[in-house]
């Protein structure tokens, strides 16, 4: 008849001379998948003095060794515990450490609060989410400029069933900028235990777009269009006292269009 694991005594390595051992150490297992274990007990241990605890799955005992096999992972938070009792009546024990990850669902690059063009010199702010990622803790996010990185983050999240995680990066684009797109990689690193390919999803690619400002801001369109406001609203107001009614309300409508028009301009300048 197995022993259970008491509470009170998990994991005293003091009073061990030695402890169970897990092969693989650490366990990394996609959610959704099958996934195993084998602990090696002790060599002079009786079937009476050890046992397994896990949460899901089903193990089997061969004289010291116990496989543990679970043929779909559908905890994302769990711990496997093998142990013995000693002659002198303690437990000892191993906890083997499971990672369930699942790659995200997608990846996406945007401006905050900022459409359209850029202007040289201006700070802009990059984001990155990445949509229902675990564990994110295990979740690197490189931001890129063309083929060169321009920051890799990380996320101080904890915890381990998915979640949706942006990240940001402060920008100031240079002249050599336009055309060249920005793009983000998410990355799950997890570890030599992990899949061969770490699980890897990019963004779409925002092509930037960067104007640069004159030098002479006389010369610009914007200032034009400023000095031209300034003079119809002085002859609206010089309208409104000197001409007729008639007159006057057409000059207003002419200057609601004329503010309109300058507006759009600005917009694409």
């Amino acid at each position: 008849m197995h022993t259970k694991l008491k509470e009170s005594l998990v994991c005293i390595s003091a009073y061990c001379a030695e402890k169970p051992e897990f092969t693989p150490s650490r366990l990394v297992v996609k959610y959704g998948d099958a996934t195993s274990a084998r602990c090696s007990v002790c060599e002079s241990c009786s079937k009476e003095t050890f046992d397994l605890e896990r949460a899901l799955g089903d193990h089997t005992t061969n004289g010291t060794t116990i496989v543990w096999k679970v043929k779909n992972m559908t905890e994302w938070d769990t711990t496997t515990t093998c142990y013995f009792t000693n002659a002198t009546d303690h437990q000892c024990c191993t906890v083997l450490p499971i990672t369930v990850y699942k790659p995200p669902n997608r990846v996406s690059i945007s401006f905050l609060n900022h459409t359209g063009p850029m202007f040289m010199g201006h700070d802009y702010t990059l984001q990155c989410e990445v949509q229902k990622v675990a564990p994110v803790e295990k979740l690197s996010v490189t931001f890129y400029r063309g083929q060169t990185a321009l920051a890799q983050l990380q996320s101080n999240n904890k915890q381990k069933k998915p979640v949706t995680e942006i990240f940001s990066l402060s920008i100031t684009p240079r002249k050599e900028d336009n055309g060249l797109q920005y793009w983000c990689e998410a990355k799950l690193e997890l570890g030599p235990e992990g899949p061969e390919l770490p699980p890897l999803v990019t963004s779409q690619r925002a092509t930037a777009t960067v104007f640069c400002e004159s030098d002479n801001k006389a010369n610009t369109p914007q200032h034009f269009w400023k000095w031209e406001i300034m003079f119809m609203l002085t002859y609206q107001y010089y309208a409104l006292f000197f001409c007729s009614g008639e007159h006057a309300v057409l000059l207003f409508l002419m200057i609601l269009f004329w503010v309109y028009y300058y507006k759009e301009l600005h917009s694409l300048i």
